[in-house]
C-alpha cells in the first residue's frame, strides 16, 4: 500500500502539472466501486467537477485531494475531489502518445493527448481531461481506491488542512485522520499522551492512523529500527523522549524515502509519469528477515504483531 512518502511524491507530481486546470470531461469508469462513495455515481461527479478548476494539490496522511474552484456552485459550499489510493491505487498524467516515460525521466514529456485519442493504462478506472492538454487517470488494480466530490469542513484546531495549501479546510469524512509526521503542525505530545499509556505494541500505535498518519507497515519497521525500538515493546514502556525520539526517527526516514520517490517492490506504485521509488535499496529491515543487519551483522528476525509482519533486529531493538 502506498504509504506516506508515496503519496506525497505524487502529490508533488500533481502540483506541478495539473493544478490550476479545469475539468473538461470525465470518462465512465471501469469499475464500480472506484465511486461507491460518490452521490449520484458518474451523474454526480460530472455535474459537481466539470467546468471546475483543480486549486491545489493537498495531502492529509494517505488522502489526497484537489479543492475546487470554478463557476459552478453546490449547496454544500466548498467541494474538493477527494482522492485515496487503497493499495495499488496511482494517479497517471498522459501527456503526448507515450503513456509512459523513460526510465528515470523527472519531467513531464512536451507533447500532449486528448481524451479521445489516449490508449488506457492497465487497470485504469478514470480518466479526467484538463483544458492545459493532460489528462489525470486514477488506476487500480485491486480496487480498494476510491473517488468521490466531498464538501470541505473547517479544521479543528484552525491550521492548515494538509501538506499543499494554506487554508485550514479538510474534506467531510477525513476529520478522524490525525497530522503526520511530516506535517508542521501536528501534536507530538497528544502522539505521546495516547501511546504512552497504551498497553499495545508500538507497531501498532504506530499504524493508527487517528493518532499519527501516514505510516504503514514500512516506514513503521524501518522507523523503529533507526529509533532502537523494538516492535513489540508496549507503548508504556517507552519514555516520553523516547516516543518522540521515534517520531523523529520515523520523519527522517521518510524525508529520506521522498528524495528516491518512495518504496516500489512491483509496478503496484509508481509515480506519475510511470517511474517507479528507488528506496527500496535503502531499506534497513523492512522485507529483509533472515538476511544480516546492516548495523551490527545480528540475523533481523521476523514476527506477527496484531496480525502485521514485522522485522527488527534483535540485538539493535532489545525488548526490555
Amino acid at each position: 500500500m502506498p504509504e506516506l512518502p508515496e503519496v506525497e511524491t505524487i502529490r508533488r507530481n500533481l502540483e506541478q502539472t495539473v493544478v490550476g486546470s479545469r475539468v473538461l470531461s470525465i470518462s465512465d469508469p471501469t469499475h464500480e466501486r472506484t465511486l461507491r462513495n460518490q452521490q449520484g455515481g458518474i451523474a454526480g461527479l460530472r455535474a459537481g467537477l466539470e467546468g471546475m478548476r483543480l486549486g491545489a494539490a493537498v495531502r492529509r496522511g494517505k488522502f489526497l485531494w484537489f479543492p475546487l474552484a470554478g463557476d459552478v456552485t453546490s449547496a454544500e459550499g466548498s467541494l474538493a475531489l477527494v482522492m485515496h489510493l487503497g493499495m495499488s491505487g496511482q494517479l497517471r498524467v498522459e501527456s503526448g502518445d507515450a503513456a509512459l516515460h523513460s526510465a528515470g525521466s523527472a519531467a513531464p514529456p512536451p507533447a500532449q493527448q486528448g481524451l479521445g485519442e489516449a490508449r488506457p493504462f492497465a487497470h485504469e478506472r478514470l480518466r479526467f481531461a484538463l483544458d492545459n492538454g493532460k489528462d489525470l487517470v486514477f488506476c487500480d488494480q485491486r480496487t480498494f481506491g476510491h473517488v468521490e466530490l466531498r464538501p470541505l469542513r473547517p479544521t479543528a484546531d484552525g491550521a492548515p488542512g494538509g501538506m499543499g495549501a494554506p487554508e485550514p479546510l479538510l474534506p467531510q469524512g477525513v476529520e478522524h485522520i490525525a497530522r503526520d509526521v511530516l506535517d508542521s503542525c501536528r501534536d507530538t505530545t497528544k502522539f505521546v499522551e495516547k501511546t504512552s499509556c497504551s498497553a499495545r505494541a508500538i507497531k501498532t500505535k504506530l499504524l493508527d492512523q487517528s493518532i499519527v498518519s501516514g505510516i504503514g507497515n514500512i516506514y513503521a519497521d524501518e522507523g523503529l529500527f533507526a529509533a532502537r525500538i523494538h516492535p513489540a515493546a508496549p507503548g508504556r514502556s517507552l519514555s516520553d523522549r523516547k516516543l518522540r525520539k521515534l517520531l523523529g526517527a520515523v520523519a527522517a526516514v521518510m524525508e529520506q524515502a521522498l528524495d528516491f520517490g518512495g518504496t516500489s517492490f512491483d509496478r503496484l506504485y509508481v509515480n506519475s509519469w510511470g517511474n517507479p521509488g528507488e528506496f527500496a535499496k535503502e531499506l534497513q529491515v523492512y522485507g529483509r528477515g533472515g538476511q544480516s543487519c546492516r548495523r551490527c551483522g545480528t540475523r533481523l528476525d521476523k514476527m506477527i504483531i496484531d496480525g502485521r509482519s514485522s522485522v527488527f533486529c534483535p540485538r539493535c531493538q532489545r525488548k526490555r
